[in-house]
């Protein structure tokens, strides 16, 4: 198998040795993988894509490379550059540093690469390692999300559903913020919604009298609804949340057309 792979925490995030790690478990000896990551950190650009400006791409090692670009970025640099030989079989984007669940799924760099593979044809999975009071001071706070990776993708890629038409399916994993003895099964769940949790600004004025903003965010381990993505992480489950690109709310046209047509 052939997989590439890439992040939003930048080449030498801790995170993406991690992914390496499970992408060369899943690739078997006789597969390749390859590295595409950011060669800054690009938390928080969601599909984000370098449209206006060009993107410097550096060979870093043997299918080792950082772009000065998005995650999305990447991956249209590893399937259209470095991989232009044989399009991937699978992208895998992370393990992030901190949860991809609720709302941040709507702004995240890792999300933004896995969806930008699967815009792209490829099947493509989300991996990030929910932090909390029970992982983040641990000598290695992705525990979880090494011990536990590897059977989550082969999971999905044996028992998954991979469809293969337009806004095709990907997937958002997230590894509940518990070491990793204490992690629990796989649990199916919708994207929770975090209320009070909206990100916002904090304005500082520089010492040249200049206003900056400092863009923050809320409370991350504020309930969801019972059964969605943050809600089984807290219980210490892996989350996996189908995800399509299309952003239309089908369950109100049929509605919407009798009111306006």
């Amino acid at each position: 198998m052939r997989i590439l792979i890439t992040n939003d925490d930048g080449i030498n995030a801790p995170g993406l040795t991690v992914l390496e790690t499970i992408a060369r478990e899943i690739a078997g000896p006789n597969g390749e993988v390859f590295t595409v990551a950011p060669a800054f950190e690009q938390s928080g650009v969601g599909h984000c894509i370098s449209y206006t400006h060009p993107t410097m791409l550096a060979e870093l090692g043997p299918r080792r490379f950082a772009a000065e670009g998005s995650p999305a970025d990447c991956v249209l640099a590893g399937l259209y550059e470095v991989m232009k030989d044989g399009r991937p079989d699978l992208v895998l984007s992370g393990v992030n540093r901190g949860n991809n669940a609720a709302e941040n799924v709507l702004y995240s760099g890792t999300v933004g690469g896995a969806m930008e593979a699967a815009l792209q044809g490829i099947p493509a999975i989300a991996l990030s390692q929910f932090m909390g009071p029970r992982n983040a001071g641990l000598a290695d706070p992705f525990e979880t999300a090494a011990a536990t990776g590897v059977d989550t993708v082969r999971r999905l890629l044996d028992q998954g559903i991979w469809d293969s038409q337009g806004y095709r399916l990907f997937y958002n994993v997230n590894f509940p913020p518990v070491p990793a003895a204490d992690a629990k099964g796989l649990r199916v769940a919708p994207l929770g919604w975090r209320e009070g949790t909206n990100f916002k600004v904090d304005p500082h004025v520089s010492p040249t009298g200049r206003m900056f903003l400092w863009v923050r965010g809320g409370p991350q381990h504020t309930p969801t609804a019972p059964g969605s993505d943050v809600a089984v992480n807290l219980e210490g489950h892996i989350s996996v949340t189908p995800l399509r690109a299309d952003l239309t709310a089908h369950g109100v046209l049929d509605d919407l057309r009798a009111r306006l047509e």
